[in-house]
């Protein structure tokens, strides 16, 4: 599924202008278990204490930093297309940071053992493209795993779902960062984004074997996984 190629553009520009709130506003706007999901996604792909593993959309660095920590033998790379968040991310902690494009990553094939990301597949302008990429820096066996937004079912919490992200979120967005618009479409991206069985198919589609994924908060959160187990899909 492709976006207008203009979206990246504004996308990098969005995140930019948010990247001084960024892990404050994740911290509230999850209620705190963005660092439960980051360390399930870390658990999922189960790496050995030398593997290399590469954090796509990587942002301040949140997952690249906890996978270090996990295991400081780690050659973890994390990869950003937006520069005020690679030079906070730096600021943060001594990894190999990286600035590239989620759709042509600067990494030769079969390089990496993992690849993780944060809420960044919802906001790439082709979503194929981005996961083929995810599928030839891996090697075999190499397992990927994707934590992002996912469009919920209708269900018993759907009206505070909607309160949330219509109200809430935009309203925390401008009390704390002075800008409501980019945090309303933070959520619109939400709403307009794949169900968690279209990105499953997507990955299938790419190459990935062993495909599954789990819901989080009431549906609105998904981690998905995969396993490259085959030469790369033409």
């Amino acid at each position: 599924m492709s976006i207008p190629s203009d979206h990246a553009g504004r996308v990098r520009a969005l995140f930019t202008r948010i990247a001084p709130h960024y892990d404050r506003m994740n911290r509230i706007m999850t209620a705190g278990q963005d660092a439960r999901w980051r360390a399930e996604v870390l658990r999922r792909v189960d790496l050995h204490p030398d593997a290399r593993l590469l954090d796509i959309g990587a942002g301040m660095g949140d997952l690249a930093i906890a996978a270090h920590r996990l295991h400081p033998s780690l050659r973890v790379v994390a990869a950003d297309f937006t520069m005020v968040m690679l030079r906070g991310g730096q600021r943060r902690a001594a990894l190999d940071w990286s600035a590239a494009d989620a759709l042509s990553l600067p990494f030769a094939d079969s390089v990496f053992d993992a690849v993780v990301s944060g809420f960044l597949m919802r906001n790439v302008s082709d979503r194929a493209q981005a996961l083929r990429e995810q599928y030839r820096v891996l090697r075999p066996g190499g397992r990927v795993v994707i934590l992002d937004t996912t469009k919920p079912s209708r269900n018993l919490f759907t009206p505070l779902i909607w309160i949330h992200m219509h109200m809430v979120i935009p309203a925390l967005g401008q009390w704390l960062a002075g800008s409501r618009a980019d945090y309303s479409y933070l959520t619109a991206s939400t709403e307009d984004f794949l169900r968690a069985e279209t990105l499953a198919d997507m990955m299938r589609e790419a190459g990935f074997a062993q495909v599954g994924f789990q819901r989080r908060m009431f549906g609105t959160i998904a981690l998905h996984w995969g396993q490259k187990v085959a030469s790369p899909v033409a």
